[in-house]
C-alpha cells in the first residue's frame, strides 16, 4: 500500500518521489559514464524512461483490460494515467530491452545507460524494501459512526468479516462526480464487497439532493458534515478512496480519481486477487 505524503489540499504518492530521486540519480550516473567517452546520452536519455513509462502503462491495461473496453471514454481512459494503474515490472523489463539493444548494437549510450538502470532498481527496490520493514500494522477501520440518507447508524468497526471500501467525496469536487459512475458499477458487480460513500462537510438537504440525481443507494451514503473522518484518516484531499480487507486492515488507498480499470486493481486487493 502506498504512503501519501499530505501537502494541505495535495496529497503526493511518496512512491512517486523515490520513483523520482531514484531515476535521477540513475540518470546522472548514466551521463556521467558516457561523458566520460566524450559523448552525451542525446535523446536515449528521454527515450528510454519514455520506453520504461509506456511499457508500465501497457502491462497495467493489459492486465485489466475489461476495465477499458466498456464504453468509447473508457477506452480514451488508456490515456488516462490520472487513474494510477502502472505494473512497474513491465515498465523495467520494456526499458532493460532497450538498453540491452543498445549495447549490443555497441552504441556509446548502451551501457552507462544499463548501468543507470540498474542503480535505479538498486535505489528503488531498496527504498521499498526499507519502507516495508518500518511499517507498523496496517490501520484497521476506524472507530466512526454515521448516519445514512435512510435514517439508519452505521459504525464502522461493525463492518469487520466483510470487504469495506470507503469513499470520501463532496458534491462540489469535479473528479468525485466523474467517478460515480465506475464506483456504482462496482457495486453491482460485486456484492460481497459494502461499498460506503461518506460525504465530507456538506448540509444532508445537498447530500440527498445529489444523491438522488446520480442514484447513490440511500443506505450507503453517510452524513459527516464536520468532515471528522477524513480528519481521523489524515486524508483531507477529494476524492479519497479507502479499502479494506475482511479483516477490517487497510489493504489499500486511492487518493484522487479511480477508472474502472484501477478500481478493479484495488478491489483484487481485499477479496484475495492477484495483486
Amino acid at each position: 500500500m502506498d504512503q501519501v505524503l499530505q501537502l494541505g489540499p495535495l496529497a503526493l504518492p511518496v512512491s512517486w518521489l523515490v520513483l523520482f530521486v531514484a531515476w535521477q540519480a540513475g540518470s546522472f550516473t548514466a551521463e556521467r559514464l558516457v561523458r566520460r567517452r566524450g559523448h552525451t546520452l542525446g535523446l536515449h536519455g528521454w527515450l528510454l524512461p519514455l520506453a520504461g513509462w509506456v511499457g508500465a502503462r501497457a502491462g497495467f491495461v493489459w492486465a485489466h483490460w475489461d476495465g477499458y473496453t466498456g464504453s468509447a471514454a473508457s477506452v480514451l481512459g488508456i490515456l488516462d494515467i490520472r487513474d494510477g494503474g502502472w505494473y512497474p515490472w513491465t515498465g523495467l523489463l520494456v526499458a532493460l530491452v532497450y538498453g540491452l539493444v543498445l549495447a549490443w548494437r555497441a552504441h556509446v549510450a548502451g551501457r552507462p545507460l544499463l548501468w543507470g538502470l540498474g542503480l535505479f532498481c538498486a535505489l528503488w527496490l531498496g527504498a521499498n524494501a526499507l519502507s516495508r520493514a518500518v511499517a507498523g500494522p496496517p490501520p484497521e477501520l476506524p472507530v466512526f459512526s454515521a448516519v445514512a440518507l435512510d435514517a439508519s447508524t452505521v459504525h464502522l468497526p461493525d463492518l469487520t468479516g466483510t470487504p469495506v471500501v470507503i469513499n470520501l467525496w463532496a458534491s462540489w469536487c469535479p473528479p468525485c462526480r466523474r467517478e460515480m459512475p465506475v464506483l456504482l458499477q462496482a457495486q453491482r458487480d460485486n456484492p460481497q464487497i459494502r461499498f460506503l460513500w461518506v460525504n465530507q462537510g456538506e448540509a444532508p438537504d445537498v447530500v440527498q439532493r445529489f444523491s438522488a440525481q446520480h442514484g447513490l443507494p440511500p443506505q450507503a451514503v453517510l452524513l459527516d458534515i464536520q468532515g471528522r473522518l477524513a480528519q481521523m484518516l489524515g486524508h483531507s484531499t477529494l476524492p479519497t478512496t479507502l479499502f479494506y480487507n475482511a479483516q477490517g486492515q487497510l489493504a489499500d488507498l486511492r487518493t484522487g480519481e479511480v477508472s474502472a480499470g484501477s478500481l478493479g486493481q484495488h478491489l483484487q486487493r481485499i477479496t484475495g486477487g492477484t495483486p
